[in-house]
């Protein structure tokens, strides 16, 4: 277990039932109109119980889903087998079970940021930088306020986000922020959404 896992184990159960029973058409509406034409190459990145990696393959893309957690990436599979889905367990930032020859069109990382570290964030985005393809973008969700089921919790930041992502080749398409928690009984937290597109190869 890693530090950004840590606490998920309490709530295995729970949080498989509460993941899959999310509608990502909800949850990621922001990242809708950003998403490339299918059947465009998408990696899903902390993909939980893979709803959002089922709902992006049922539209017709070819999704790679990584997970850290063995029961989360179990139940995804068990319930989305059919799909054609590449279930993977592995996580940021090293991504070691991608191969080095690896391109995406867009990466999703919905639910994760804060549980990196700023030293984990900047080889995350380093290693961003090397499986998204020139003109590929990045969607990613900051999430704002104490721990919940994950108890290793970092501050996000918007703006510094972008800034970080800049310095690798990045452009900001889209950010909102300030956005309520899908739960009603979680009026505590708070969440941000960024796009940013690859436009340089070379790191500024």
């Amino acid at each position: 277990m890693t530090d950004g896992t840590k606490g998920y184990e309490r709530f295995i159960t729970l949080f498989i039932e509460t993941s899959q029973a999310l509608d990502f058409h909800q949850c990621c509406k922001d990242y809708k109109k950003f998403l490339p034409v299918p059947p465009a190459s998408i990696l899903d990145i902390g993909s939980g119980a893979g709803q959002n990696a089922a709902a992006l393959s049922s539209l017709g893309y070819r999704v790679t889903a990584v997970e850290p957690m063995y029961e989360f990436l179990n139940a995804a599979f068990h319930k989305y087998g059919p799909l054609s889905v590449r279930w993977m367990q592995g996580e940021l930032p090293e991504l070691a079970c991608l191969t080095s020859q690896a391109e995406f069109d867009l990466v999703l990382i919905e639910g994760v940021w804060h549980h990196l570290s700023e030293e984990q964030r900047a080889a995350s985005i380093a290693r961003l930088s090397s499986i998204i393809r020139l003109g590929g973008r990045c969607a990613i969700s900051l999430r704002s306020g104490p721990a919940g089921m994950g108890t290793t919790v970092y501050p996000t930041d918007v703006i510094a986000t972008i800034k970080a992502f800049a310095d690798y080749g990045f452009s900001s398409l889209f950010y909102v922020e300030n956005q309520p928690s899908i739960f009603d009984f979680k009026k505590d937290i708070k969440w941000a959404r960024v796009v940013l597109q690859k436009i340089s190869e070379k790191p500024f």
